[in-house]
């Protein structure tokens, strides 16, 4: 059978090769179309300034606006609403403005889409007030809001501190026949959360099942977490119980919420039962759930689990990233492997990953506490970054080991590079100077320590 070449099958190639981040190969489709008498259209040229927005940068996007003056075609409301969302996705908010303002000037009248973008992008750049504005325009003007406009209001709202105002707003709009979604109730959970409200979280939980909408994995574990975060692991557990007899089913993510918060309170066994469930149910786990399970065998001091879960994730064709191998560098430590935690460090360097200041602090401290203080010394010489966790761990173990001048060194290179210090790390070196015949010293650190906080308020 032979298929007529038309513009809509080229465009329709155009968008395939976009999406697959070949730009190039739909760049020559195009030469290849004109030589054959298939012309472009506005949809061919609103395609690549998506594709140019997304994959290589607004002024590649904004530079296809020239491209099709020459070739006699106007652009549309898309090719601005495409280019504003470019902006945004930059955070380039002044430049998404003056797009509006351009769209404006060529005669274009902006879709409810224009505006929902403009108001994401101005609420994610911290402006509120302004986006409120936009949102006034939209309800006064000829556009009637879609429900991503009041997602995006009530989501924006939340984010920027004003979750109670998207409350008013979500209970306003349903007054006046609003039928949410169940994404509309997820950001409110969300929002609920952040800022504690765990009571009023739980009856918008409540209101979903009675709206007929089924909570997903995002809803629970949202509240779960806040549950968990306030220190409520009763309440958590409880609601897990009860969502577990409802028939919802778990994802890794919200599994591993829940593992997670009971390796933290020391509940490893509870923890281990939660994990033995997920396997059960043959849940797929990404990276971030299996650094949870790995934490969880450290934690336990089951080292060979956790390598065998990291044979696991190799075998998957999953990466590990940084927080797997710092998760391994300090279950190493904890074990008393210095030496394996060493090597771990050296792999993890020649797999490309930087100097984590992390795994760095946990071989510090693992050093310090095997009585290996000046092999602590020397990797604090190595590490290009510090902060308070590095210097306090090594003025601590410096103190139990009596070198008390050693840390007072350490202790002064801190405040002096404006960074906080455990009140405990400078009691123990005042007074271990003051105890081992060397008050003197005792009293001037004291006023150095004094001068530092001063220079540094």
């Amino acid at each position: 059978m032979f298929l007529r070449l038309s513009t809509r099958l080229l465009n329709i190639c155009i968008a395939s090769l976009c999406k697959a981040h070949k730009l190039e190969k739909a760049e020559l489709v195009i030469i290849d179309g004109i030589r054959l008498g298939v012309l472009p259209d506005v949809v061919t040229y609103n395609t690549l300034i998506d594709a140019y927005c997304r994959f290589v940068g607004l002024d590649a996007g904004y530079s296809i606006l020239h491209r099709m003056g020459e070739a006699g075609i106007s652009p549309d409301v898309i090719s601005y609403n495409s280019l504003i969302a470019g902006a945004t996705r930059n955070c380039q908010i002044s430049r998404s403005l003056d797009l509006f303002d351009e769209m404006i000037q060529r005669g274009l009248s902006p879709d409810v889409w224009t505006y929902n973008t403009l108001m994401h992008g101005l609420f994610k750049s911290g402006k509120p007030d302004v986006a409120n504005r936009v949102f006034q325009d939209i309800i006064l003007g000829e556009h009637s809001p879609s429900v991503a406009t009041f997602n995006i209001m009530m989501n924006g709202l939340c984010m920027n501190g004003y979750t109670i105002n998207a409350l008013m707003l979500f209970r306003n709009l349903q007054h006046h026949g609003f039928v949410p979604q169940l994404v509309t109730y997820n950001i409110l959970v969300n929002g609920l959360c952040k800022i504690g409200r765990l009571g009023s979280a739980r009856r918008i939980l409540k209101e979903i099942g009675e709206s007929g909408h089924v909570p997903n994995a995002i809803t629970y574990t949202t509240v779960l977490k806040c549950f968990f975060r306030k220190r409520k692991f009763e309440e958590g557990l409880e609601l897990l119980s009860e969502m577990k007899s409802k028939g919802y089913t778990f994802d890794g993510f919200a599994y591993c919420t829940v593992i997670g918060a009971l390796i933290k309170i020391g509940k490893v066994k509870e923890a281990t039962e939660y994990m033995a469930d997920m396997i059960r149910t043959g849940t797929e786990l990404d990276i971030a759930s299996y650094n949870t399970l790995i934490n969880m065998y450290c934690k336990d001091g089951k080292l060979e689990e956790a390598y065998k879960l990291l044979d696991e994730i190799e075998k998957k064709g999953l990466e590990c990233d940084k927080y797997t191998h710092t998760i391994m560098i300090d279950g190493l430590c904890k074990a008393g492997n210095i030496e394996g935690a060493t090597q771990h460090l050296k792999y993890m360097k020649m797999m490309g990953f930087d100097s984590n200041l992390v795994a760095f602090n946990c071989l510090v401290d693992g050093l310090c506490k095997v009585g290996q203080i000046d092999n602590a010394m020397k990797v604090y010489k190595s590490m290009e970054v510090r902060d308070s966790f590095t210097y306090s761990s090594l003025v601590q173990n410096l103190c139990r080991d009596g070198r008390y001048r050693s840390a007072a060194k350490i202790l002064l290179s801190c405040l002096r590079s404006g960074m906080k210090i455990l009140k405990s790390a400078q009691r123990a070196v005042l007074l271990g100077l003051r105890y081992s015949g060397f008050p003197r010293e005792a009293k001037k650190l004291k006023s150095k320590i004094r001068i530092a906080r001063i220079l540094n308020c």
